[in-house]
């Protein structure tokens, strides 16, 4: 198994991949943190004997796909939301899959309708507020979250990251534009600081002080629970999933593509079967704390201690969609300001 790294174009020269052996390799892009999936590649390997090569890339994987074209190596692409997905097959850099294995293990709502991009886990984004300052009940919608009593108490990552576009997306899909977009800009009047840091940085920020309330994933106070440097933050923050007398509170996806090039198409096939597994899927929902996707497999004692939750069945497909829209309102508002 060969690790490569990049971050983005122009800054570290891109490498390949060898292409020797071609039988018994699977060539990946990702831009998904490698410790997040290297457990179910290596296991993969184990279970197979075949090699699992993988680009780690937080930016510029599009672009590097774009510029290879018929001569890329990578057979498949993983991120870590439905946007990066859907902008890889809308530029045309993926192929449609056929495969009962993906179809009856994956729910139709977390797969593309055309089968060129597959989920793989699902993650709430749940508000996470002051277990000191915020009383149990005062926020359970995301529209709560624009309400004026909240001014300068919400902490967020910019409105242009990934989660906070689909999350705005969603509320487009739901609302409208024009609704959706007094949302955002209730949302912007209501922050305690300029968005800034990852959703670790708004938990903690709780936790000093800075902010009563955040948006984040739910699997990062999972994370944070177990270390011990940011468990006194997690312990800060009392969990709360949105909409529950509503629609459900949004999910989102990291999933999957194959290439639209793919030299090892057969091996990487034999990949997204293996991680649409129960056996991947139990590894995803143990060692991530995320949700599995495919349907029964159990979650972990922490995760199950906050309780069942009513989820968005918007498909996502149709959240994409709405992503650039999504991006520009963000833009419009002044959000990042």
């Amino acid at each position: 198994m060969k690790i490569l790294l990049f971050a983005t174009l122009g800054t570290i020269v891109l490498m390949g991949f060898s292409q020797s052996d071609a039988a018994n390799q699977v060539n990946v892009y990702s831009t998904r943190k490698p410790q997040l999936i290297q457990p179910m590649f290596d296991e993969f390997t184990a279970t197979t004997g075949i090699d699992v090569n993988v680009v780690f890339a937080e930016k510029g994987m599009l672009e590097k796909l774009r510029s290879e074209g018929v001569n890329s190596s990578a057979d498949l692409v993983f991120t870590a939301d439905i946007g990066r997905l859907s902008d890889v097959k809308n530029a045309g850099l993926t192929q449609a899959v056929q495969s009962i294995a993906l179809d009856s293990n994956i729910p139709a709502s977390m797969r593309d309708n055309e089968n060129h991009w597959f989920g793989l886990t699902s993650r709430a984004r749940i508000i996470v507020v002051s277990r000191e300052r915020i009383n149990d009940g005062d926020v359970t919608t995301y529209e709560d979250l624009a309400d004026p009593k909240f001014k300068g108490l919400i902490c967020t990552r910019s409105g242009k990251h990934a989660y906070m576009v689909a999350l705005t997306a969603a509320m487009i899909t739901h609302h409208g534009i024009e609704r959706a977009e007094q949302w955002l800009a209730g949302v912007k009047s209501n922050l305690a600081r300029r968005p800034e840091g990852n959703d670790r940085a708004q938990v903690k920020a709780i936790k000093e002080g800075a902010c009563d309330i955040a948006v984040i994933n739910h699997y990062y106070i999972y994370k944070m629970l177990a270390d011990p440097k940011q468990k006194p933050w997690a312990d800060a923050v009392r969990v709360i999933f949105p909409n529950q007398n509503g629609r459900g509170t949004h999910m989102n996806i990291s999933g999957m593509a194959m290439t639209k090039h793919a030299p090892n198409r057969d091996n990487a096939l034999k990949l997204m079967e293996f991680l649409a597994s129960e056996k991947a899927q139990q590894m995803y929902t143990q060692l991530n704390g995320e949700y599995a996707v495919k349907q029964g497999i159990p979650l972990t004692d922490s995760v199950k201690a906050w309780g069942d939750f009513k989820r968005d069945p918007v498909n996502l497909a149709e959240v994409a969609s709405y992503r650039r829209a999504a991006s520009k309102m963000a833009d419009r508002v002044g959000y990042d300001d």
